[in-house]
């Protein structure tokens, strides 16, 4: 489908984008007299500066393969039955993971660039010590010394 103006934005905040090679995105609101107001920053955040004007600026259309080439999304999937499989293995892969370790990781990585690196690293420490000592910290050190998947993996 098509993945413009409010979706392309979208796709520019997942944690993980995956499209159909045949997919259409765009940044078309200059082309109809508006402007990509609310998604811009996000744009330039995920694809950097010189790519989100050309885009912005240009309105111009383009498919999965140079959405994947300019990091809006990280994998593209050449037919249906593909995308629905790398779907469910990107999912099965959260999955694996500790729920709570992941909120704090991607509270940390999107606080780099917004923080001063002392402070982060200090607080990622403290994050760190708390994950140790969490209820999912020991069970995932359990399960990884058990060969056993952690009790969230089910």
């Amino acid at each position: 489908g098509a993945v413009l103006g409010g979706g392309f934005g979208l796709a520019c905040i997942s944690d993980v984008a995956i499209a159909h090679s045949g997919a259409t995105f765009g940044l078309p609101e200059t082309g109809l007299g508006v402007i990509p107001a609310q998604i811009a920053p996000f744009v330039v955040e995920r694809i950097g500066l010189t790519q989100a004007r050309r885009l912005a600026l240009t309105g111009i259309r383009f498919q999965g393969e140079e959405a994947r080439r300019l990091g809006i999304v990280h994998e593209v999937a050449a037919d249906a039955n593909s995308l629905d499989t790398l779907l469910e293995d990107t999912l099965k892969a959260v999955r694996k993971c500790a729920p709570h370790a992941n909120r704090v990781t991607k509270a940390l990585v999107l606080n780099v660039g917004h923080e001063p690196m002392e402070t982060l690293l200090d607080q990622a420490a403290k994050d760190f010590a708390a994950a140790v000592n969490s209820e999912e910290g020991q069970e995932g050190t359990m399960a990884f010394v058990q060969k056993r998947p952690a009790s969230w993996n089910n």
